[in-house]
């Protein structure tokens, strides 16, 4: 049988739950104003209405639904209310409640009440709506910080914009859930607390919209540059038997400051290259700047010189000399002791103080540098520490692991540093490897 002692729970939660009456009073306060005193809502009907949306999920015949708590005042349908968050308006269109799988409509709520709001596309979780026009403030409850990554690809060709859409919607729904398109490694990223928590939204996405997905750890977003000076040269020379190709380019570079960026300067002296081809000769060097000269990675921090070069009166054409510039550059950067780049992260481990030991020497044996310890109240102490992102990527199963669950982390960017020699071989090892392996 089904259904069993539900009546009675729910009896129970009635007589023995505290009403909304009961509970502390709710605060908000106009966040145009730093200095604004907090304002103490009343759950009482009577007051101005004040709701907060804390859920977002999406019914198969109703559509977008959000849920809203009312703090105070009375909400109704057909009518246009404030967006904290948004800075603008919402129309509230038709008001419903909802018990299990059955959907009600009703002409209003009150406070004390949860209902939910059919298609307003504009609100999102924890937006505040309000009669005021002043911009109002409510913390939401913290929420854990998307910690674990993985990158999605299409079972399916075609499938890419449907895919995106269908992350988005359940992104809206859940807040620890973060989809978002990578520009440095071109993927599709998401995050959430763990491996089982992805792979749950996962099956969401295959049951409600049915689309598939293949997953893979996110590429690391390495950088390549160099660490000394160099001369390039490269002669382009393509003879089909009518009109040729000629382009002929000598180039210097020499690493720029940290932070610099690409830099392309013109050192030609006379007629040796025609100030026509220099763009050609610059959309060479950037090709292979965006694209990577060692590993297939975006280099950064170089400074690129034009020094010489020779062209051909008939054959001298763009093409040609867009080529001799790519080849010509990553000549010169062959030469001039590149480097692969890593990002490092900043980490705040936080763990109870018996694992103190475990956590730093597992940090260290991942090229992390341990750069403060604090302790909190209840047994508890935050590690701080740098490591390289490579490292830690996965890092939420090892430290579920070691301490049995109890353990949480931060992590943000940092910079770049060049990665140790032997690290280097490796990642460009793999880069000709798949290069090969795509031919």
């Amino acid at each position: 049988k089904n259904q069993i002692g539900v009546k009675e729970f729910m009896d129970a939660l009635a007589d023995y739950f505290p009403s909304p009456a009961d509970m502390p009073a709710p605060t908000v306060k106009d966040s145009t104003k730093p200095d604004a005193a907090e304002v103490t809502l009343a759950c009482d009907p009577a007051k101005p209405f004040v709701g907060q949306a804390f859920k977002i999920t999406a019914d198969p015949f109703v559509g977008k639904l959000a849920w809203i708590r009312i703090m105070q005042g009375t909400v109704q349908g057909e009518t246009t209310y404030h967006l904290r968050d948004e800075k603008k308006s919402a129309k509230v269109g038709h008001l419903f409640k909802v018990q299990g799988k059955d959907t009600k409509e009703v002409k209003q709520a009150v406070a004390g009440d949860i209902i939910a709001l059919a298609k307003v596309e504009e609100i999102h979780t924890g937006n505040i709506l309000h009669h005021d026009p002043a911009s109002m403030f409510h913390a939401m409850p913290a929420v854990p910080t998307a910690m674990y990554s993985l990158a999605v690809t299409p079972k399916s060709r075609g499938d890419e914009q449907k895919i995106s859409e269908a992350l988005n919607r359940l992104a809206e729904e859940d807040p620890t859930f973060v989809s978002r398109r990578d520009s440095q490694t071109a993927e599709t990223v998401i995050s959430g607390i763990g491996d089982l928590h992805l792979r749950i939204m996962l099956t969401k996405m295959k049951q409600r919209f049915d689309l598939d997905v293949d997953t893979k750890p996110p590429r690391i977003p390495y950088r390549e540059t160099i660490t000394g000076k160099a001369d390039g040269h490269y002669r382009h020379k393509k003879q089909t038997g009518g009109a040729g190709q000629f382009g002929e380019v000598y180039l210097r570079v020499e690493p720029n400051e940290r932070g610099a960026g690409y830099e392309f300067v013109n050192e030609l002296f006379g007629e040796s290259i025609p100030r026509q081809f220099l763009p050609a000769i610059e959309k060479g060097v950037k090709d292979i700047y965006e694209a990577g000269a060692i590993a297939g990675y975006p280099m950064q921090d170089i400074k690129i010189f034009i020094t010489d070069g020779k062209h051909h009166p008939v054959d001298s054409k763009e093409v040609a000399f867009r080529t001799a510039g790519k080849y010509a550059f990553v000549d010169a950067v062959e030469k001039a002791h590149p480097a692969i780049l890593e990002p490092i992260v900043n980490l705040e481990v936080t763990v109870p103080a018996h694992y103190m030991g475990d956590i730093a020497g597992d940090l260290s044996g991942r090229r992390g540098r341990i750069i403060g310890q604090d302790t909190l109240p209840g047994n508890m102490c935050v590690i701080k520490a740098q490591a390289p992102l490579s490292e830690v990527m996965q890092y939420n199963s090892k430290l579920s692991s070691v301490t049995a669950g109890q353990g949480s982390y931060t992590m943000e960017l940092s910079h770049y540093e060049p990665v140790p020699g032997n690290v280097q071989a490796q990642i460009v090892a793999a880069a000709v490897k798949v290069h090969d392996e795509d031919k």
